[in-house]
């Protein structure tokens, strides 16, 4: 009899909750403190409380999931007839998530495969997607976690920011780039690489930053089959104007997701955030 393996991921991955459901993910959620308080991602804070929080200059700083947690959830998917299970998670450079999950494997009841995707956002969405359509599909733990890998080494993300200055807070870009930023009054546009986010170009408008932001897109893409979603913090409308002309510009387009991120990444890049994520089908 083939085994039953169950998906888990954690909130970062920010797939819509039709999609956790129909796939039978589980989602794990991510801390964030503001002022003190332990809020989960997704449950008790919303995108607003988040971006109030942070054009106010309230603390907002986050925190991985306890191995507690974890080793609840995997309890959980055994009572539901779990006999092993894949526990994929954002990149290790982020957060401890990926670390809290290994020490709950370690004591768990089934075989569970800890997972580093070095994504985040739907970039970990998608490859949590991979995992569960190959799980569907009868395939076993080990070809479900080489799908979620494969969906990775496919998969792009590239990041517009108003200012580097909540990324410098967080840690995840240096002070001296972000001073840099600053005083000669550019609009960085970052990627994900290697498990970071990184600089990749500075324009000198947001418009422009925005219109380059689409062509990265359109050029990664170009006319293979790809999955996309566009992601931001506090700016809906862009967000629909850059996915409506990725929808008229892309010939392989699959599925396309518009989403607000949450507040775990929100609280690193700031109200203003717009991303796109082109994913290989």
């Amino acid at each position: 009899m083939a085994r039953h393996v169950a998906i888990i991921t954690d909130s970062t991955a920010y797939l819509p909750p039709e999609a956790l459901r129909r796939h039978r993910i589980t989602s794990v959620p991510l801390t964030v403190v503001v002022d003190g308080a332990p809020l989960e991602e997704g449950t008790e804070i919303s995108a607003r409380a988040l971006t109030e929080a942070l054009r106010k200059h309230r603390p907002v700083t986050t925190s991985r999931p306890s191995p507690q947690t974890f080793a609840t959830a995997y309890r959980e998917a055994v009572a539901k007839g779990a006999d092993a299970i894949v526990s994929l998670h954002l990149s290790a450079e982020f957060s401890g998530t990926y670390d809290a999950a290994l020490l709950a494997a370690a004591e768990a009841p089934v075989p569970v495969r800890v997972v580093d995707s070095a994504m985040v956002g739907m970039a970990l969405g998608f490859c949590a997607l991979a995992a569960a359509a190959a799980v569907e599909a009868g395939s076993s733990l080990d070809d479900a976690v080489a799908a979620a890998g494969k969906r990775a080494e496919g998969t792009s993300a590239f990041f517009y920011v108003d200012t580097l200055d909540y990324l410098r807070r967080g840690g995840r870009i240096g002070a001296a780039q972000a001073l840099l930023g600053s005083a000669l009054a550019v609009k960085p546009l970052l990627e994900l690489a290697d498990g970071r986010i990184g600089p990749l170009e500075k324009v000198r408008t947001a418009g422009r930053a925005i219109a380059r932001l689409e062509e990265l897109a359109v050029t990664r893409a170009g006319s293979a089959p790809v999955d996309v979603a566009v992601h931001h913090l506090a700016a809906p409308e862009r967000a629909e104007q850059l996915a409506e002309r990725l929808r008229e510009r892309l010939p392989g387009l699959g599925e396309l997701h518009v989403s607000e991120v949450g507040a775990v990444i929100g609280a690193h890049t700031g109200p203003g955030l717009l991303a796109t994520v082109v994913s290989a089908r």
